[in-house]
């Protein structure tokens, strides 16, 4: 499959699991806002690298991923219900931290910029 089909099909895949996520009833999905980054798939379609995070943080975000992987059947369902595909592939959720990463290192980069100042 070449590149660019495949990556607008991880777009197309992203765009139909952020409207599951909203019929996921889990606790720990739906009372955290839950975000997905971005979709991964592999050139044969069997796996779905999912990478989410949660705007309340880390520990929300990793609560959520266990909920996720307790819908995974209902979610991978209503996926190939929404997509079509050659094969449904396996979902693998990660909670991803690169946003909370990028704000401390921003914030350190202010607390340098504000010490460098000369007034």
């Amino acid at each position: 499959m070449a590149n660019f089909s495949l990556a607008r099909l991880a777009e197309d895949v992203k765009r139909e699991l952020t409207g599951i996520l909203r019929d996921v009833k889990d606790y720990r999905v739906k009372d955290v806002m839950v975000n997905i980054i971005r979709v991964e798939l592999t050139s044969d379609l069997s796996y779905a690298k999912v990478f989410i995070s949660s705007m309340r943080g880390t520990e929300e975000t990793k609560l959520a991923t266990e909920g996720l992987k307790n819908a995974k059947g209902f979610i991978r369902k209503e996926l190939n219900s929404r997509v079509q595909m050659r094969r449904s592939p396996e979902l693998i959720f990660i909670a991803d931290t690169s946003a909370e990463y990028s704000a401390r290192i921003n914030d350190k980069l202010n607390k340098i910029f504000e010490g460098n100042k000369v007034g």
